[in-house]
């Protein structure tokens, strides 16, 4: 089944009277440009590949025939906290065994963020009106809404993406999010975090408009040290986005033993 593109409704000025972005006009999606979060050109930045184990994925392996393997973190980042450090050593463990460490999209958990912007093969599409700003990803069609030009709630209930708002600075669409829950991981490395997440999300087109930009500010003081930012960019194709379902499974496949899939052993009848 394929979606039908919608045109666009929101305002064409922002209140400061500058054109606001528009992501999503004409079956525009945005395709990840590699599969990690990148560094920022100065300060902290996220947890990276272990410089003693660089991480080769199927495609490199194919290209270059180097053995694939499953990414170990580096560890060594001064921004993570000592339990996080702790779990990212046993994780790293685990990969170096040779025994897979798949991440929880693997089990159609949602992804939270920043790890929604890590697929890197099916895009986002963006629905933009004046009250609100809709990010899909077309596998299994997750959805985050940002409600524009409103405060956050007192005390929103943790959830898997958090509550989000957001406003218009020129052609940049920034979006504050809070009220995470914690399970879901920051990266592909599955490094934890607490409910005291806040990320803010900076985002934009550059170069021409066929790059989407998305400079990530992180604060958690109860898994990091100090604040630390990434950068993520997509880039431009226009295609509407199309039914793909993920369907979970209730065998732990993988060993996913943080939150498995409940089961009831007992006869209804």
């Amino acid at each position: 089944m394929v979606a039908v593109g919608i045109a666009a409704s929101f305002p064409a000025y922002s209140q400061d009277g500058t054109t606001i972005p528009d992501f999503y006009s004409n079956n525009v999606g945005w395709i990840g440009i590699g599969n990690e979060l990148e560094p920022p050109a100065d300060g902290l930045g996220p947890v990276s590949s272990h410089p003693d184990h660089p991480y080769i994925n199927n495609a490199e392996a194919a290209r270059t025939g180097a053995a694939a393997n499953f990414r170990v973190a580096d560890i060594s980042n001064p921004i993570l906290k000592p339990w996080v450090v702790e779990s990212l050593a046993a994780q790293n463990e685990v990969a170096l065994s040779g025994a897979a460490t798949f991440d929880q999209k693997t089990r159609c958990w949602p992804p939270g963020v920043p790890s929604f912007h890590l697929n890197p093969v099916l895009p986002i599409y963006f629905l933009q009106t004046s009250d609100e700003v809709w990010m899909m990803l077309e596998p299994n069609h997750e959805v985050r809404r940002v409600m524009m030009n409103q405060a956050h709630s007192d005390s929103p209930e943790p959830s898997w993406y958090g509550e989000s708002v957001g406003h218009y600075e020129g052609d940049t669409l920034v979006i504050d999010t809070i009220g995470f829950n914690d399970i879901t991981d920051i990266d592909n490395y599955r490094t934890r975090h607490s409910t005291k997440l806040h990320i803010v999300e900076r985002i934009r087109t550059i170069d021409n408009g066929s790059v989407l930009e998305i400079t990530i500010q992180i604060e958690d003081e109860g898994a990091f040290t100090a604040p630390w930012s990434a950068i993520r960019r997509f880039r431009r194709v226009n295609q509407p986005i199309i039914e793909t379902v993920c369907a979970e499974n209730n065998e732990t496949y993988f060993h996913f033993d943080v939150m498995p899939i409940p089961q009831d052993d007992t006869p209804d009848f």
